[in-house]
């Protein structure tokens, strides 16, 4: 640690000057307290964890599907438990605001007539769906479970980069990154004042109990999943459990009378709610995509008219779009009357010619992105760009300018992490995840991934990168 140094960059545990940052010493006191020994014999013991506890995820190729190992950094991140409740506050508000603004547009759109947002956007996008229109879940909660991306920039300054509303992934990683941390160093945990997180699945839990429809002493609850082959497979497998309740394929379930059931061998039993980890286009080949294999035909039909309750509603994901967020703080000042507590990336949006202009023209310095992309795929980092990949983007936006935005390149924060014998300073971002119903709970931390190619800012596991425990740390 006395060697390490990241002066280009915010780095979160150590300042440009050396020194370990307000809020985390102990953190850092700690890790330069380990030597290159134990360090190397603590890598080994978390590999072996991951491989024990079968903690996988999937690549896909052309060819075929591999399961790789979780790329796991035993250095944790560090947030002072004071930056984090302004974090918190910050992600409730959001999703309160969102949630506000799916339910308005599928009912009300008074949006759209105070001119807020261009109601082109929303219904342009391939995520909204026109069946949910007239319709609002309990408690007009569309997005139960979310996961917002965060950075850090240059100053220090969280900012939120992108929202996960349909189907949120990543976090049985945070859980499974703190079980192995704590089994390799356990003392983190009984010297220092760690904030936990070992209560979400049953948070969830609540969560799923809390958005059915109507009264049940009993309730029947249970995970769907497309199947083994889907790249959160792991994920679904460890929530379901987790919570102790059943892990289900689409051909597991019936409809019946408009009510769901489960087939078991004593026959059928109902389902009161259903956490979906299939998007909203495969969820019921009767209502949307016909040709869907793994969806419950009359799925839809059944929770439109309360008998089920369905984790995210179907509907949720047309708030993903980048150019919804892009609106997301005057979405927050209509519906909340507040500013955001939490800033985020400036972006310029394409379809609107003197933005467009701008960024044609300054490309060079563009991260341009597919408004309704994700997994960062199809992305273009102007700076690392070479003119031949700029000018087909450039292109691209002329073509479809609605399909696109840019914003400036942020630099990521850095943290410390070990290659071989040494700590060096890589790019992380931050997915934390808030449970929205009767209360909103918000994950101390999130899970981190982060770029474990030197100079890289891609953090996808699935592109090169990797994970570590996140501390939120009380001093």
């Amino acid at each position: 640690m006395r060697l390490y140094k990241s002066k280009k960059h915010f780095d979160e545990l150590i300042s440009q000057e050396g020194r370990a940052r307000k809020g985390v010493g102990n953190i850092a006191r700690w890790l330069r307290s380990k030597d290159t020994e134990e360090l190397s014999t603590a890598s080994e013991l978390a590999q072996l964890a991951i491989r024990q506890m079968g903690i996988s995820f999937t690549v896909y190729s052309e060819e075929t599907n591999i399961d790789r190992e979780w790329p796991f950094d035993i250095i944790p991140r560090t947030i002072s438990a004071s930056d984090w409740r302004n974090v918190s506050k910050g992600l409730a508000q959001r999703l309160r605001a969102l949630n506000s603004f799916i339910d308005d547009v599928y009912n009300k759109k008074k949006i759209f007539k105070d001119k807020i947002v261009p109601e082109s956007i929303v219904f342009k996008s391939k995520n909204y769906l026109k069946q949910c229109e007239g319709f609002s879940p309990k408690r007009k909660i569309w997005s139960h479970i979310s996961g917002i991306d965060l950075i850090r920039n240059i100053k220090g300054d969280f900012l939120v980069l992108e929202d996960n509303l349909q189907v949120p992934s990543g976090v049985s990683y945070m859980l499974e990154n703190r079980m192995v941390m704590s089994q390799v160093f356990p003392q983190i945990f009984t010297r220092y004042r760690v904030s936990p997180i070992g209560q979400y699945c049953n948070r969830l839990y609540h969560c799923m109990e809390d958005a059915i429809p109507y009264q049940t002493k009993n309730p029947h609850m249970v995970v769907l999943t497309p199947g083994i082959y889907n790249s959160a497979y792991f994920e679904h497998s460890f929530l379901a459990q987790q919570m102790g309740i059943a892990l289900v394929e689409g051909k597991d379930l019936y409809i019946e009378n408009d009510k769901v059931y489960m087939k078991t061998i004593g026959g059928g039993i109902r389902v009161d709610c259903i956490y979906r980890r299939l998007n909203d286009t495969f969820l019921d080949p009767k209502a949307f995509f016909k040709g869907s294999l793994i969806g419950v035909p009359g799925l839809f039909k059944a929770y439109r008219k309360g008998n089920v309750g369905i984790l995210n509603a179907p509907g949720t994901g047309f708030a993903d779009d980048k150019l919804i967020y892009s609106y997301m703080p005057d979405i927050i000042k209509y519906y909340l009357d507040e500013e955001p507590k939490l800033k985020q990336v400036e972006t310029f949006r394409c379809f609107e010619k003197i933005q467009r202009d701008h960024v044609i023209e300054n490309i060079g310095k563009m991260v341009v992105k597919p408004a309704d992309g994700s997994g960062g795929y199809g992305i273009m980092i102007g700076p690392k760009a070479k003119v031949q990949e700029r000018e087909v983007f450039q292109k691209r936006i002329l073509e479809n300018p609605r399909n696109y935005i840019a914003q400036p390149l942020e630099v990521l924060s850095t943290t410390p992490t070990l290659q071989g014998d040494l700590f060096e300073p890589r790019h992380q971002d931050l997915r934390p995840f808030i449970l929205s119903g009767k209360d909103t709970y918000v994950t101390m931390g999130g899970l981190t991934r982060v770029a474990l190619k030197k100079g890289s800012t891609i953090v996808n596991s699935s592109r090169g990168g990797g994970s570590k425990d996140t501390l939120v740390v009380d001093i």
